[in-house]
């Protein structure tokens, strides 16, 4: 006779134990480690996007220029559980990159010192959900030196918009801003911090056309385009915090 322990498929964990059946007489079981945010699981799904490797892959494709229905049919789950998956980790999302922003040198993880930023390009890239004339705006900004983005925002090409990106770049402590001609920059920026030109807002410009090629809801010419904002923004934030901000999404 052979004992097979049952691991929580969440983090592997053994400390389970049953916890009654499901709805189509499955066992369940509980996983007791405090450390698991997973309470309840099965070790044999009927709905196979319940699997914790299903979201990963579901991340994956998205990130790939894979469509909704393009995930659908290659993991043979539904499209709405493909939206819920990505819905949920949206919610997990960060709008500025705190890895740049925050290192600890203290060897007691005492004391945060803040990481300045003294040069940062700045620029707005225009995409669209449902139909044309409804736009939505990425406005983001980059390390000068670096190229990594900094933090980014949603929404219109108005002032107000601006003002938002304005106040999350401010504890980067940036001296020095450079962006095109768009009179948003040129009415919240000083004009000692500003410098107006496409010479020096080339690495910006090319984040853009790497979006554009990885994302294909993005790309100029596409029939997948975004039908919900929230679904729009939340494709972008994902390849922004996992590629940019090196968050484990």
């Amino acid at each position: 006779m052979v004992l097979e322990p049952v691991c929580c498929i969440y983090c592997n964990s053994t400390n389970v134990v049953r916890h009654g059946y499901s709805e189509t007489g499955k066992q369940r079981y509980r996983c007791c480690n405090e450390a698991c945010s997973h309470t309840t699981f099965m070790r044999d799904y009927t709905n196979t996007g319940c699997l914790p490797e299903i979201e990963s892959k579901v991340v994956d494709m998205a990130l790939n220029a894979s469509g909704i229905r393009d995930t659908s049919r290659v993991l043979d789950v539904s499209p709405p559980t493909v939206i819920k998956i990505l819905r949920d980790k949206g919610k997990d999302l960060e709008p500025i990159n705190h890895s740049v922003l925050a290192s600890i040198e203290n060897p007691e993880n005492i004391q945060v010192v803040i990481k300045r930023c003294d040069e940062a390009e700045v620029d707005e890239m225009w995409s669209f959900v449902g139909e044309k004339s409804n736009q939505r705006w990425l406005w983001h900004a980059i390390d000068h030196d670096t190229g990594r983005i900094l933090a980014y925002v949603f929404g219109s090409r108005k002032d107000e918009v601006f003002l938002q990106l304005q106040a999350l770049l401010e504890p980067f402590g940036i001296q020095r801003f450079y962006s095109d001609d768009w009179g948003a920059y040129e009415r919240h920026i000083t004009e000692s911090e500003h410098c107006v030109g496409k010479r020096n807002t080339q690495k910006i410009e090319r984040k853009h056309l790497t979006l554009r090629t990885r994302i294909k809801r993005l790309a100029r010419k596409t029939i997948c385009f975004s039908k919900l904002e929230v679904m729009h923004d939340i494709v972008i934030g994902l390849f922004i915090n996992r590629y940019e901000f090196c968050n484990p999404v």
